[in-house]
């Protein structure tokens, strides 16, 4: 029952600081064609970090962050992360420490407010059902981030939930190669058992690990085809099986 409890306490509260945050959101859309400049991103960015520390501070989770010195601090960047949970994105925006931004899928347009934090935070919405849709959105993002942008990509294709480390799909891969940016691959492991597992909210441990950067400037169209992704999701499975052991010797 105290669960149950909670998990309404934190929702409300999460809706209420959606609310709060209305006015703001809508100050930034109206000076969203300045968005590119740095102070302006970084202040849009520094906003949803603020309210992504205070929300995982609110679920109560004992989160580690393990490798934040392997972030570039600035440059183009893809984030390639493993994707469980909803509470991953909040995890990100939480120790990215930079602004990022995803891309999503089109029925997030339909979200209200959110669908404006995504395009703020230099996120795009695809529409993965009409190829030349998608193929163009991928072109928009290997362009913000040749810019010196980051970007977060979930090659998964969608959230695991609880399945485990699922096969990546290559494509996915396209934004970092042909954008030539540098790659950072990020574990993330407990956010599944948060809040989706039970749909009740669990204060468990939540670990978080950013990895050394990977480059991709120079690689062979054979490395680019396949190698990469087999590269990126070896160092990720790696990283999941030493947290897990880790968690395993620490009870």
């Amino acid at each position: 029952m105290l669960a149950w409890l909670k998990t309404v306490f934190v929702f409300f509260v999460v809706g209420l600081s959606i609310i709060i945050l209305t006015p703001v959101s809508i100050l930034c859309l109206l000076l969203s064609p300045l968005r590119t400049k740095r102070p302006l991103s970084t202040i849009i960015y520094r906003l949803a970090q603020c309210w992504a520390l205070f929300l995982i501070k609110l679920t109560g989770c004992e989160l580690k962050a393990w490798g934040q010195e392997n972030i570039p601090k600035d440059g183009p960047v893809c984030f390639v992360s493993n994707h469980g949970s909803i509470f991953d994105i909040v995890l990100l925006l939480a120790y990215v420490g930079r602004p990022v931004g995803f891309i999503g899928k089109k029925e997030l347009l339909l979200v209200p407010l959110l669908n404006i934090w995504i395009f703020l935070l230099g996120g795009l919405f695809i529409d993965r059902k009409k190829h030349r849709k998608a193929v163009r959105t991928i072109d928009r993002g290997v362009q913000h981030i040749r810019e010196g942008h980051a970007m977060l990509i979930f090659p998964e294709g969608g959230r695991s939930r609880g399945k485990g480390l699922l096969p990546f799909h290559v494509g996915s891969f396209r934004l970092a190669v042909k954008s030539e940016s540098t790659i950072v691959p990020v574990s993330i492991r407990g956010s599944y058992e948060v809040f989706e597992k039970n749909y009740v909210l669990n204060p468990g441990p939540v670990t978080i690990s950013f990895m050394p950067p990977i480059k991709t400037a120079g690689l062979s169209a054979e490395q680019r085809k396949q190698g990469l992704a087999d590269r990126v999701y070896a160092v990720i499975a790696e990283s999941l099986s030493r947290t897990a052991l880790i968690r395993n010797n620490a009870r």
